[in-house]
């Protein structure tokens, strides 16, 4: 049986959302939040270990943006990480219409909302983060019924999912995690949208196809500052490129970095101090 590494992190004061936003940035699959601590996941086989955790919090408690933290560590198998998801997964209403359950959840859809069902596993994506909702709230205000999707980094593959089933034609959805890759097409399947929805192991640079009319990527600040051209050479001369995974204190820095790009923002949504940006070509 598979076993995987967990680290239980204990930070003072306790701001889930902006340090599992910080923990994203590491080499991990999967984030808990059980209050008072977070715990996060990776393969065993990761180089992973709690003196890279505490030189990237020791960096946080640098600039007082934390006072304190504790890390532990511990080694689980792989049923004992699904019997741990699935006490703290629950139905999310993401908005009016988007609504999130796993399978081991039951919900009463009120009439015109749009259920979509996903088992998150070791996958982002579970409609609990902020930028998720704030993805699924943009992809909702701005997909069309012809519109091709790319969704990069896409985790348990919702946000693609969800372009389907709200109209976009197909959708791409592409990760370099293997966990997210076997995630998503169980998700697809557990959505009927095999058929619309490809999932592909690798990096949006190994995608051939172009000019795609929706771009999505829900990521982090790093990782979207270095893949920024891998993005627009993927974005049709009139389509969106939907950005998240960012705090408020990133937003100038990709503005910049996608404005060199020729693309400008053109429309802005923000939760606590989460921010979602759309770009088009000037």
């Amino acid at each position: 049986m598979k076993n995987y590494k967990s680290f239980i992190i204990r930070i003072e004061p306790f701001l889930p959302e902006f340090i599992s936003g910080v923990l994203w940035t590491l080499d991990i699959t999967g984030i808990n939040e059980e209050e008072p601590y977070l715990k996060i996941f990776t393969a065993e086989d990761s180089s992973l270990n709690v003196a890279r955790i505490e030189a990237l919090l020791r960096n946080l408690a640098e600039q007082n943006l934390i006072s304190d933290f504790e890390i532990s560590e511990e080694i689980i198998e792989e049923r004992n990480w699904n019997e741990d998801w699935e006490k703290t997964i629950n139905v999310i209403e993401v908005s009016d219409k988007i609504v999130i359950k796993p399978t081991f959840r039951t919900y009463n859809a009120k009439e015109g909302q749009l259920v979509l069902t996903i088992d998150p596993k070791m996958s982002f994506g579970t409609g609990e983060h902020q930028t998720t909702k704030l993805m699924l709230q943009m992809v909702e205000k701005y997909v069309r019924p012809d519109f091709s999707v790319i969704d990069v980094g896409t985790g348990t593959g919702v946000l693609a999912i969800a372009a389907v089933k709200l109209g976009a034609k197909r959708a791409i959805a592409v990760d370099n995690d293997e966990w997210c890759y076997d995630n998503g097409i169980e998700n697809c399947e557990l959505n009927n949208v095999s058929g619309k929805v490809q999932i592909l192991f690798g990096e949006v640079k190994d995608v051939s196809e172009k000019d795609f009319d929706l771009v999505i990527a829900n990521i982090n600040k790093n990782i979207l500052m270095d893949i920024a051209e891998d993005l627009t050479g993927c974005l049709g001369k009139s389509g969106l490129l939907i950005l998240s995974g960012l705090l408020d204190t990133d937003e100038d820095d990709i503005i910049k970095r996608y404005s060199a790009l020729s693309l400008e923002v053109t429309d802005k949504k923000q939760m606590n101090e989460w921010i979602s940006l759309v770009f088009r070509y000037k």
